[in-house]
């Protein structure tokens, strides 16, 4: 008697492997999933959780004039969230980052601090590096050392 194929089989093959958050691009560093470059709208941000230094920081990418820039969620003046409403950065109609609780206004593109306590300003926020892939953002840990 003939055997009968497994119908299951074709519901066992192996999928190929997929890429998860912090997974390494195969030279050995790691990079972490941020979103979709189609999800941030010009003006809009996203915030994540990556390590940085062994514990997790809070991070945002934002899309400043169809440029994509990522920093640490801290102001320069008293490291703290520089969001008071959530996920809420840009002022002065999107031309320029703001901490909500000292008032000090950073370059969206740059990051430096230009107005505020006097010792913030020309302090730069800390820059996370970026990598966008086929439409998908990718941030890696900063190398730079904290001040703060």
């Amino acid at each position: 008697m003939p055997e009968k194929p497994d119908r299951r089989a074709a519901l066992k093959r192996p999928r190929p492997p997929r890429r998860k958050r912090g997974a390494s691009d195969g030279g050995g560093s790691v990079r972490y999933l941020v979103g979709r470059t189609a999800d941030l709208k010009a003006g809009a941000s996203i915030k994540f959780l990556m390590p940085v230094r062994g514990a997790d920081e809070e991070c945002f990418v934002i899309n400043f004039r169809g440029r994509f820039h990522a920093y640490v969620n801290r102001c320069r003046h008293v490291p703290m969230a520089m969001d008071w409403v959530d996920n809420q950065f840009f002022a002065e109609e999107g031309r320029y980052l703001m901490c909500q609780t000292h008032n000090a206004y950073y370059e969206p593109g740059s990051g430096e601090c230009i107005v505020g306590p006097p010792d913030a300003c020309g302090k730069m926020l800390y820059r996370v590096p970026l990598e966008i892939e086929a439409g998908t953002i990718y941030a890696r840990p900063p190398t730079e050392e904290f001040e703060d």
